[in-house]
């Protein structure tokens, strides 16, 4: 069954048997026909991948429906009729720095339009300034930080030297919250936002992983972007739709996470808040094409 298919039947079933509106009918089969801009993948090298993947499930406590390399990622974009996706790889020690930017930008190169490529730092590597420029003679489009697995505090001196360097030149993607960890914490960002307002920062996961009462205090209404990805596992829909709205609907990327979750089954999440056409195309593309100067290419 194809992926519009899918979203026929959910639509026909949430009128029959939710009794939702019929008037919201053409606003759910205007999504088959939607552009989407996956704001927020993961890819590993081929060899690498399931390993990967098996220690992500393990560190997370769930199985994940998504294989990690490029060709799978493909085929998962390919189904949702996702146009791009934003592709992320994390240097945890500093010596996987160049490689991981290396690879990155090779799968950009090799899947023009499909895939736009953050790059990765290491507070600890040697040359940051230098990176940050081969970052940007790459072509790569922003940076991904990844606190809990490389271990750093988002407002600690050295990641605050690197926000400084990057300033409003490159958006950063920060993976948001966890309550295991304080990393992340909402708290931690809202002290970067008053320090560098002027930063384009993407936090990633509604602003805080499994935090969201503290995303509420300390992030909805600032400057900064929120994305849906890994959320709606327990943020219920009704006050995922309450913090879009609060925050603004210009502010919010659709995002999956793959291979946590796959772009199909994340394209629904986000239609269970049941929020406006107007809203929802800002959501799974515009916000994306204004945020990254892009135009996404038809499928």
């Amino acid at each position: 069954m194809t992926f519009a298919a899918e979203i026929y039947i959910f639509t026909l079933f949430s009128i029959i048997r939710l009794q939702i509106p019929a008037m919201m009918l053409y606003y759910h089969l205007k999504e088959v026909n939607m552009k989407y801009f996956d704001a927020h993948t993961h890819i590993f090298p081929a060899k690498i991948a399931e390993k990967a993947v098996t220690f992500l499930e393990n560190y997370y406590h769930h199985q994940w429906p998504g294989g990690g390399d490029t060709t799978d990622l493909l085929a998962a974009m390919d189904e949702a009729k996702v146009a791009t996706s934003l592709i992320f790889s994390c240097a945890t020690k500093p010596e996987q720095v160049k490689v991981a930017n290396d690879f990155l930008a090779q799968a950009q190169h090799d899947h023009p339009g499909r895939f736009y490529a953050f790059g990765t730092l290491h507070p600890d590597y040697r040359d940051i300034p230098g990176e940050l420029q081969r970052i940007r003679e790459l072509g790569l489009k922003g940076l991904k930080i990844h606190p809990d697995f490389q271990k750093i505090y988002i407002d600690e001196p050295d990641m605050m030297r690197i926000y400084e360097l990057v300033g409003d030149q490159l958006p950063i993607t920060i993976h948001m919250g966890d309550k295991r960890t304080d990393f992340s914490s909402p708290w931690r960002l809202a002290r970067v936002l008053d320090a560098l307002p002027h930063l384009k920062i993407i936090a990633a996961h509604f602003g805080g992983y499994s935090e969201w009462d503290e995303v509420k205090k300390h992030l909805v209404g600032r400057n900064v972007w929120f994305d849906t990805s890994s959320t709606f596992w327990e943020l219920p829909a009704a006050e995922a739709r309450q913090i879009a709205l609060t925050h603004g609907t210009d502010k919010i990327l659709f995002a999956s996470d793959y291979p946590a979750s796959l772009p199909g089954q994340a394209i629904k999440d986000v239609l269970t808040m049941e929020l406006s056409d107007e809203d929802n195309e800002k959501i799974f593309h515009l916000n994306a094409e204004k945020l990254f100067g892009l135009e996404l290419p038809e499928l």
